[in-house]
């Protein structure tokens, strides 16, 4: 005997939830495309990662949940695997793949994730920097990265079975994300896949829906380390580079939804040997995702953004593709 689903207005209905018979059951796809999402920081080459477009970065998922992430990425422009410095005439282009582990957890009673990412990237093409022409072609792996997120308010750690009762609406969340400096790097280069220093960024972010429409708003701030052998045998320091973004995303139904987001970041000016720069970053940049699951298991996610507004820095635009497969929960 077929079985049918009474109708139930999507905007009534828990995110991740389907009902059959009358009885709401757990749906993971929607609930994958989100984690896919929230790891698209990976698709980015390490030095970038204070520029990332990440909607949906904090939404809720039933504890216990693990997601395996391959991901690859091209990029094409002026794009630089160290930002600290303003890089002209840049024709550079980088092919990356990405390997990243992320588990739902139980943090004292609030939804949280950890996640890991470990980047291996290509890049060639030419660049002046400091004044000084460069061409480079390498290969090798960008420093790794590492997360915690908690969801400080409207994400309860939740059982798969209490999952299935659970109403999206205010999602406040926090982060902080440690990249180690142990990516592919040649002091007598200018040009790296690696930085040679640690970077620190927490973050803050908001989200709200409005029944098949979310909005997003995050705001961080990136702290380096310094990198006491810089090319040409000079230190370099850099002060914090802030950054915001927004994203207003739609649900589809099925676990099929779309972004749109922008993202505007400040600060960065470095010091190099004791001699602070006066100048400073400040772009903006804009993104669209269309996240696709295809079974109870797998998801893939495409993403694009580019250069919107470059006041100082390097202008780039990215693809990505993501592919994902969760297991864990009970499920």
């Amino acid at each position: 005997m077929p079985v049918t689903a009474p109708h139930v207005s999507r905007l009534a209905r828990p995110v991740g939830v389907v009902c059959v018979e009358g009885v709401r059951v757990f749906d993971p796809r929607p609930v994958m495309a989100v984690l896919v999402s929230a790891l698209a920081l990976m698709l980015l080459p390490a030095a970038t990662h204070a520029q990332d477009l990440e909607p949906r970065a904090y939404s809720n998922a039933p504890i216990g949940f693990n997601f395996l992430v391959l991901g690859y990425a091209h990029s094409q422009g002026g794009l630089s695997f160290d930002p600290s410095l303003p890089i002209e005439d840049a024709r550079l282009r980088t092919d990356s793949g990405v390997f990243a582990y992320a588990r739902t957890l139980d943090l004292w009673g609030k939804s949280g994730r950890f996640d890991v990412v470990v980047p291996y990237s290509q890049l060639s093409g030419s660049a002046t920097v400091a004044g000084q022409p460069a061409e480079r072609h390498v290969t090798g792996f960008s420093e790794p990265r590492l997360r915690l997120s908690v969801n400080l308010y409207g994400a309860p750690a939740l059982s798969l079975q209490e999952f299935a009762h659970y109403q999206r609406d205010l999602v406040i969340g926090t982060s902080i994300q440690v990249s180690a400096p142990s990516g592919q790097y040649d002091p007598s280069r200018a040009i790296n896949l690696g930085s040679n220093r640690w970077t620190v960024k927490p973050e803050i972010g908001i989200s709200k829906t409005f029944g098949a429409l979310t909005l997003d708003f995050t705001t961080s701030a990136t702290f380096y380390g310094v990198n006491d052998d810089y090319y040409g045998g000079k230190t370099l320091e850099q002060e914090p580079l802030y950054a915001a973004q927004t994203h207003v995303s739609y649900d589809f139904g099925g676990g099929i939804w779309a972004a749109l987001g922008a993202t505007y970041y400040r600060g960065g000016r470095v010091t190099t040997n004791g001699n602070t720069s006066l100048v400073e970053l400040g772009n903006t940049r804009a993104g669209a995702v269309l996240a696709l699951p295809v079974d109870r298991n797998h998801s893939i996610k495409f993403s694009l953004s580019g250069s919107v507004h470059t006041r100082t820095g390097s202008e780039f635009a990215i693809f990505g593709l993501a592919w994902q497969y969760r297991w864990g929960a009970g499920y």
